[in-house]
């Protein structure tokens, strides 16, 4: 256990936790805006798949990073309208479209790949996205290197987090998303579209998810697999629980899910070889579920979350 918390202890573990609470960040982030217009998103997981799928699938044909990551960020604004006719715009089940949004999004990411890339004994990789140092903050010791020593998209995310905080509180597009999430009728009498609003919220969200993709095919792994997600799209749904579907909080949610999942990942490197290592794989999921059972009790949920509205219907 003394190797552990050497590792805890140096520039490297931070380095990790960030990497990893960025995708998680975005995914997150996407989702907030969604349940706080009042639409749950349980596509969120396939939405990620697909995203980056198209995107690694794109900056591999046509060697350029960027391009892949708009490829991810238009095909997560996509899947994120389509979940919007079906809930926002046809009033059907939330929960019944989103299942069937991750469903067909995966099968779609499965298909699109074999039929592009073909059965390979090697799975094809690209030269993903290098860390990019800032001057002058890079030079700071351990934070630094921790920090600002990162991807683009992981500067990316760092930025969206007080950007969304600032959307949602202080313009009027998000005192719209928030009165449409809370009281639709009282919106819809003081002229806010809800249909609109909702509808923009959830292909905002898709985008954030997009960008999520694109992170872990294209900078963290460099390549598309099946399981390049991982789950990380349903732990997304628990820590907008968690941080109590606020950015700052939400963001610190994500950033203590990478804490346990880097810590996780040292300890199998720490040479504890009489533990099955399917035991620290569990370690960042189990700290979710109690975390969502701790929160959810004094979490409270935007109001018309779930619920279609028809202004037909009084």
């Amino acid at each position: 256990m003394s190797a552990v918390f050497e590792q805890i202890f140096q520039v490297g573990f931070l380095a990790a936790i960030i990497r990893i609470a960025t995708p998680l960040a975005f995914a997150t982030l996407g989702e907030m805006f969604s349940e706080r217009a009042g639409v749950l998103n349980l596509g969120i997981e396939g939405i990620m798949l697909l995203s980056a799928m198209t995107g690694f699938t794109a900056a591999s044909l046509s060697g350029s990073l960027w391009l892949g990551v708009l490829a991810a960020v238009l095909t997560g604004m996509l899947m994120g309208a389509l979940h919007a006719l079906f809930t926002v715009v046809l009033g059907l089940s939330q929960h019944v479209c989103g299942i069937g949004v991750t469903l067909f999004s995966s099968g779609l990411a499965y298909f699109l790949y074999r039929l592009i890339f073909g059965q390979q004994s090697v799975p094809p990789n690209i030269n993903g996205f290098q860390t990019l140092p800032i001057p002058i903050l890079s030079d700071i010791p351990v934070l630094g290197p921790a920090v600002f020593n990162q991807f683009a998209l992981v500067y990316m995310a760092i930025l969206a987090i007080p950007l969304a905080a600032f959307i949602l509180y202080r313009t009027p597009w998000g005192l719209s998303v928030r009165m449409v999430g809370e009281n639709p009728r009282a919106a819809d009498s003081a002229g806010v579209s809800v249909i609109a609003t909702r509808f923009q919220a959830v292909v905002l969200g898709g985008a954030l998810m997009g960008l999520a993709g694109a992170f872990l095919s294209m900078a963290q792994f460099n390549a598309f697999t099946f399981g390049v997600v991982s789950g990380r799209g349903w732990v997304a749904i628990a820590l907008v629980v968690f941080g109590r579907w606020d950015p700052w909080r939400s963001a610190g949610a994500a950033l203590l899910f990478a804490f346990v999942d880097a810590l996780q990942l040292r300890m199998q490197a720490s040479g504890l070889g009489h533990i099955p290592y399917e035991a620290f794989l569990m370690l960042p999921f189990i700290f979710t579920i109690v975390a969502m059972a701790v929160m959810s009790r004094n979490a409270v949920a935007p109001s018309a979350l779930l619920k279609p509205f028809r202004r037909e219907e009084r």
